[in-house]
């Protein structure tokens, strides 16, 4: 399974977050396959960033956000986003007609 979580960086007592996507059995820190941005809990608003369109994508694809990853998604606004973009694909599959399978 594909997750959404954060790696740490940063020295101690201060630390850094890289938001990232990474299969769940892989350790903390280990090799990730997309970095989608960084979070700064001390400095908030000031030097956090984060891509929203990559974010939405890997949520469209199925990718999992750990329960902080999901919070701060949602102080920028991604889950909204993300909702949006799924009701959006939920009724275009709706629109399109159902074809008979052929034997």
């Amino acid at each position: 399974m594909v997750k959404i979580r954060l790696t740490r960086l940063g020295k101690r007592k201060m630390p850094f977050y890289r938001l990232v996507v990474i299969e769940s059995n892989k350790r903390r820190d280990g090799r990730y396959i997309e970095s989608i941005g960084f979070y700064d809990p001390i400095n908030d608003q000031n030097s956090s960033k984060l891509d929203t369109e990559k974010a939405v994508a890997w949520l469209l694809k199925g990718a999992q956000p750990t329960d902080t990853v999901r919070d701060i998604f949602s102080k920028y606004g991604v889950m909204e986003r993300y909702d949006r973009e799924k009701r959006k694909q939920e009724a275009a599959n709706k629109a399109q007609p159902q074809t008979p399978e052929q034997k």
